[in-house]
């Protein structure tokens, strides 16, 4: 063990360099599929806590003010009721902020979708205009107990006397509104009501509201939600950020494996004679393996130690949601053991690479090979290396890009073992580059207007247009409404969009088909089409109140809204089958240039209260801390190709050690050496960076895409990096393997004749 332990150290010495990559890679990967566990278990617990504390409703049916509720109670699979709760939807305003909220009227705290309270107190008969309002909606309106709250177009004003978590869908401007629980005294124009139902089974959910809906007739029923769509709302940006670091962490794990296995081989290969001395000096089989694998074991393990211990003590420090998620985690029950099994199982896959690798260094002769027995030189030039020596090309560059491609089987296997890092870099960039997008073109995204306006009750139409156009900044504007509508079955709602005319469509985003232009036909996101189990081409049928509507799905359009359950079509197609329907909302599409948010606030303030413009939300707001999680992989990636490219360059000197009695004996100087071992890095990267970069970009629009299709906003979202940004990571990567390279070249290349007989012998 002594002398094992010693060999070991004495290596560790000669590859310190490739030692510290190899242990800083494997600390990132550990660190990424420890982010991602955590972040899964932030997605699912937070809102898991809250459903269970307050005994959530699994079904919230939202009807109008005269449904008969009474019989849900007896319905087979009900087992509680909460409500029913009148309701009034109003615009709050505070602090410079306003939202579009549900205020809910309640005498007494619910027992079933308990709102829990983190600050304030609950509300109280002696206070008939306290409210309490949602976590999610008092951030938006930066208020909390106390604060002074005033309804849109009224001289009516609320007080904040609590907030509270619920596990209902969270409030989202323009799209989801706010949560607020009143007295009775203070809803005061009801114009519906919601009622609530707790499940025997959750799974049985979708019957549930087919029985639930029957029995109140389809025209009472104004729209659904359930525990699921409530989960997923919460959960999407979270589990998507876990999503990525698992699939990068995970990919990059197999990268560092087929690093260790190729640094090991090469190793291997340059130590044949000091391999055979061991032996020869009495060393087994089993010694020899085992020097590499202790090895490479320590070096994973030191790796994966560091980042369990980094993650553990200073993972909460990080800001955004990646340390919110870790802090989350630290206190879940299972969190110690995946903070044991993410690195057991990272450096026993590492172990079970290296072993493979090592098994071979036994395996070899006790008895030194002669110089048949050793690898080829290089063989004969090619003819078309020979016509480049006619050209008069340097000899230099013809001869490194022999040397690089000379030997078919290692020279594959080395471009393949470096693409792998490069591929996934290339990936990660894709993502990245599909993030900006949805910042600089948000029109190619499925978000052309920047601005939506809901007008006030008694605003007219020509009056709020009127007012929209005045603004010069504004480049269009596009009359509207949106309705829930009951799905064929009944056991879901979806929205329904009538979205400008005939005369002036909306510009919608088409990833299929074409766009809407006759009488009954629209367009709907993937969310849609997955939940109706049809597509583009097809005919659906919906229910808005008692009325059916009947539509033909021309095209898909991308939905970044409602996840995508969105079916849309003009508002002159909505009129016909209402002709009294008023627009409520208007898509405001902006110049160039223009702020959003200056000129909703400029907006507002002509108005004087009488409609509210919001910002439309990008869904790539919440994603912000992916650009973080995308930098830290590459530099991980970055790691793993360095400890490739080192092995590349252990190869390439050894050829170079083989020949360079020939080399300097055709009249090659010591710099024309150098630049021959030079030039076959730099083919080597450039090399593996085509491959990388021909099977990373369709695998990033297919991997992008896919997500796009499973969150429902749908196909078709994916953006590669530019050509330029391309052109770039090429040069970086030629150059910087050159630079890598030139060092050890240059030292080889000025070996004495003596070093180099003795090391081909």
């Amino acid at each position: 063990m002594r002398a094992t332990l010693r060999r070991a150290h004495s290596d560790l010495r000669t590859h310190r360099g490739e030692a510290l990559f190899l242990v800083l890679a494997t600390a990132g990967i550990v660190t990424s599929l420890l982010l991602a566990t955590a972040l899964f278990g932030y997605a699912t617990n937070p809102w898991q806590r809250v459903f269970t504390k307050a005994h959530g409703a699994h079904v919230w049916l939202h009807t109008g003010a005269g449904a008969d509720t009474g019989n849900l109670a007896a319905l087979d699979g009900v087992e509680s009721v909460a409500g029913p709760y009148p309701t009034e939807s109003a615009t709050l305003r505070a602090n410079g902020a306003r939202a579009f909220v549900e205020l809910r009227a309640t005498s007494g705290r619910p027992s079933v979708g308990r709102p829990l309270l983190t600050s304030g107190h609950w509300l109280r008969a002696t206070d008939p205009g306290g409210v309490v309002l949602d976590s999610r909606l008092a951030r938006a309106l930066l208020a909390g107990p106390g604060d002074t709250l005033s309804l849109s177009g009224t001289a009516r004003t609320l007080t904040v006397v609590g907030v509270a978590e619920s596990a209902e869908a969270p409030f989202v401007p323009g799209e989801q509104p706010g949560l607020v629980w009143a007295l009775p005294s203070a809803v005061r124009d009801p114009g519906g009501q919601v009622v609530g139902l707790r499940l025997k089974d959750p799974e049985d959910t979708d019957y549930a509201v087919q029985r639930a809906v029957t029995a109140l007739g389809a025209g009472a029923v104004g729209e659904v939600s359930t525990w699921k769509q409530a989960r997923t709302r919460a959960q999407e940006d979270t589990r998507l950020l876990g999503q990525v670091l698992g699939l990068f962490g995970v990919a990059a794990l197999i990268a560092a494996g087929f690093a260790v296995h190729g640094a090991i081989g090469t190793r291997i290969r340059d130590q044949l004679r000091d391999i055979a001395v061991l032996k020869a000096i009495g060393f087994t089989p089993g010694q020899v393996t085992r020097v590499f694998l202790l090895q490479h074991i320590l070096y994973a393990l030191l790796g994966a130690i560091a980042a369990a211990a980094l993650t553990w003590e200073a993972g909460r420090l990080i800001p955004g949601r990646l340390g919110d998620a870790v802090d989350v985690w630290q206190g879940l029950p299972g969190h110690s053991v995946a903070l044991t099994v993410v690195p057991v199982g990272t450096v026993l896959f590492i172990a079970a690479t290296t072993a493979l690798a090592a098994w071979r260094a036994g395996r070899v002769a006790a008895v030194p090979a002669g110089p048949r027995a050793a690898a080829p030189h290089g063989g004969r030039l090619s003819a078309l290396s020979r016509a480049a020596l006619g050209l008069r090309l340097p000899p230099a560059l013809v001869l490194g890009w022999h040397r690089a491609f000379a030997h078919r089987q290692r020279s594959l296997t080395s471009v393949v073992r470096l693409a792998l890092p490069l591929l996934l870099i290339v990936v990660a960039m894709s993502a990245w580059a599909t993030l900006d997008r949805f910042h600089s073109s948000p029109e190619r995204s499925g978000m052309p207007a920047a601005l939506t306006a809901h007008p006030g009750e008694d605003l007219g139409d020509v009056a709020a247009r009127s007012l929209l156009d005045h603004d010069s900044r504004v480049a269009a504007v596009y009359p509207g409404v949106e309705v829930a509508a009951l799905v064929p079955g009944q056991t879901a709602t979806i929205a329904l969009r009538g979205l400008g005319t005939r005369a002036q469509p909306y510009p919608y985003t088409l990833a299929e088909g074409r766009a809407a232009r006759g009488s009954d036909e629209a367009v709907a996101g993937q969310g849609l089409l997955d939940l109706l189990h049809v597509r583009v081409g097809d005919w659906v049928r919906m229910t808005v109140g008692d009325q059916p509507q009947v539509l033909h799905i021309v095209g898909r359009s991308i939905e970044p809204e409602n996840a995508g359950r969105v079916i849309s079509t003009s508002l002159d197609t909505l009129r016909e089958n209402d002709p009294g329907l008023r627009p409520g909302l208007y898509q405001l599409r902006l110049r160039p240039g223009a702020d959003p948010r200056e000129v909703a606030a400029d907006l507002s303030a002509a108005a004087r209260g009488r409609f509210d413009v919001y910002a439309v939300t990008n869904p790539a707001d919440g994603l912000s801390a992916l650009r973080g999680v995308v930098v830290g992989l590459i530099v991980v990636l970055v790691l793993i190709a360095v400890i490739e490219l080192l092995t590349a360059i252990g190869g390439t000197l050894r050829e170079a050690e083989r020949d360079l009695l020939a080399l300097r004996a055709v009249g090659l100087s010591p710099r024309q050496i150098t630049a021959v071992t030079v030039t076959a890095t730099g083919c080597t990267a450039l090399a593996a960076l085509l491959a990388g970069a021909a099977l990373g970009l369709p695998l990033a629009r297919w991997l992008i895409d896919a997500q796009g299709r499973s969150s429902g906003i749908g196909g078709g979202i994916a953006q590669v990096p530019s050509t330029g940004l391309l052109i770039l990571l090429g040069a970086v990567t030629v150059l910087g393997a050159a630079a890598v390279a030139a060092l050890p070249a240059s030292r080889a290349s000025r070996h004495r004749p003596a070093d180099t007989v003795a090391a081909v012998l």
